[in-house]
């Protein structure tokens, strides 16, 4: 193969077969230049190093911005948040209303601003795997590849895939949902030996390891049955084998040294990793970090939890929130808000700070609705991706649906550990309760949403300010925009 390395590609050429009529339209950064090796057939060889880099970064669409994202798709859906319009504010053209009350549609711009995100990740993990990259850069591209497909496959339910060597009049493949599961498992499956270890005294948490591998198989194996089911909505037929996987990739977690830690709230900020198994560098000023208090107080005024869930909690447990006299706490935000000197902070109306337990779709006062400040403003360590936790309660929950316990453990005791730790009352467990408290422990760390659908919750009940119950909104639409480009799409059902 004859190499040439006078071009420079620009990162709009590296997804540019994504733009060409017959593919998927992607927006992408024109924020870096690549040296790159063109052959014969076209396909010009990134920077490996560079081009890795910008597939961690698209982690940060993930976590998202100003309330979009993955987690902007999982949460605000989802029985754990809504973001209502407060008089003219956070308004938006809907786009808030639609997710709450599950009326969205193809056109909707966050779904396809997540959906270009996604795509993009895996493109460039394409990309650096067609580059030479070493054993090691190829072992993480494939993990990341494997994540981002994780998500399309999860919210979306179809997976575009085009390969670097594919011209751009040809139109990418789509695959089903099942065989984008036994794609994406196949690739983790084949990487743990070229990739570090990961845990919390040596790794860094930026950075997928062995352990994050072996979580993200137990997310997927947790929820196979979903993904493999005739009917996205159900109903699920959870296999013991499937949960004996779980169960086996939880343990192999523990294996590399994470532990429950004892300060709930320390696991998001600077003074522990003992549970942190894949974070994201930047944090963001919205509604994953803190609310409003004021004009002057920082954050953004927009997501606040709804009543039936913050009734999930009890009141001396941590999860709930410090409870601080004076000054800002952590947890849920209810009631008067105080200074550190004792003096109220004020609404804009110049009256004492109180949060109410009352929201509505629209029509609110900045001060209406219970807020939630989880991640610490002045000790950040990153956005939580994946956290052992977490992988506590995926253990906990396989076993519940007909796992076998392994190291004399059973779903009673680790939810038991974990309750004692965050200063909870022991409860009988039951796979009917397993839902509330992967609540309680992982409210707002974007994953509601898949939890839900697993329960078979998310579209046959209602909370506060949602009232469809629609089976087909447990899959968001493919975009519009990429249903024109392709025709090896169909429209999930129930979207026109």
């Amino acid at each position: 193969m004859k190499k040439n390395y006078k071009y420079i590609l620009i990162v709009c050429g590296l997804v540019a077969g994504f733009f060409m009529p017959g593919c998927t339209d992607l927006e992408v950064e024109f924020n870096d230049s690549y040296f790159v090796e063109q052959s014969d057939d076209g396909f010009s060889a990134v920077d490996v190093a560079a081009v890795l880099n910008s597939a961690y970064g698209k982690l940060g669409d993930i976590v998202g911005s100003s309330y979009t994202g993955v987690a902007g798709l999982n949460e605000p859906t989802s029985d754990e948040m809504i973001i209502p319009t407060r008089a003219t504010d956070w308004g938006n053209g809907g786009v808030f209303r639609l997710l709450h009350t599950h009326t969205w549609d193809p056109a909707h711009t966050y779904i396809l601003d997540t959906w270009d995100d996604l795509n993009v990740g895996v493109y460039y993990c394409t990309q650096i795997l067609a580059s030479n990259p070493s054993a090691q850069q190829a072992a993480e591209a494939k993990t990341l590849r494997a994540y981002f497909m994780y998500h399309i496959i999860d919210l979306f339910g179809q997976v575009p895939f085009r390969e670097v060597t594919q011209g751009v009049d040809e139109y990418p493949a789509v695959w089903t949902r099942s065989a984008a599961f036994d794609y994406a498992v196949s690739e983790l499956e084949s990487v743990m030996a070229d990739l570090p270890d990961g845990g919390p005294e040596s790794a860094d948490p930026t950075q997928v390891s062995k352990a994050f591998a072996h979580a993200l198989l137990a997310k997927f194996y947790l929820n196979k049955a979903v993904y493999k089911a005739d009917s996205p909505a159900g109903p699920y037929n959870f296999d013991a084998a499937d949960m004996n996987k779980v169960i086996e990739h939880c343990d192999a977690v523990e294996s590399f040294g994470f532990e429950l830690e004892a300060n709930y709230f320390d696991n998001f900020n600077q003074n522990s990793r003992k549970e942190k198994i894949l974070t994201y560098t930047r944090w963001w000023n919205g509604m994953w970090i803190w609310p409003q208090l004021h004009n002057s107080q920082g954050g953004w005024n927009g997501a606040t939890t709804i009543g039936s869930f913050y009734d999930l909690f009890e009141e001396d447990g941590q999860r709930i929130g410090t409870k601080q006299e004076f000054g800002r706490g952590f947890g849920f935000l209810i009631g008067p808000q105080y200074k550190e000197d004792g003096t109220p902070y004020l609404n804009r109306s110049a009256e004492p700070l109180v949060y109410t337990r009352e929201i509505k779709l629209s029509g609110n006062t900045d001060y209406a609705g219970i807020r939630v400040l989880k991640y610490d403003p002045n000790s950040d360590d990153g956005f939580v991706l994946m956290r052992y936790a977490d992988i506590r309660l995926m253990k906990a929950e396989a076993i519940l649906r007909g796992g076998a316990p392994t190291g004399g453990e059973t779903a009673q005791s680790i939810v038991d550990e974990l309750r004692t730790i965050r200063g909870a009352s022991s409860i009988s467990v039951s796979i009917d309760m397993m839902l509330d408290e992967r609540g309680r422990e992982l409210y707002w760390e974007g994953m509601r949403r898949t939890d839900q659908v697993r329960f078979e919750t998310f579209t046959k009940t209602t909370w506060e300010n949602k009232s469809v119950l629609d089976d087909n909104m447990v899959l968001f639409p493919i975009p519009q925009r990429a249903m024109d480009s392709n025709p090896n799409f169909t429209q999930n059902a129930g979207y026109k």
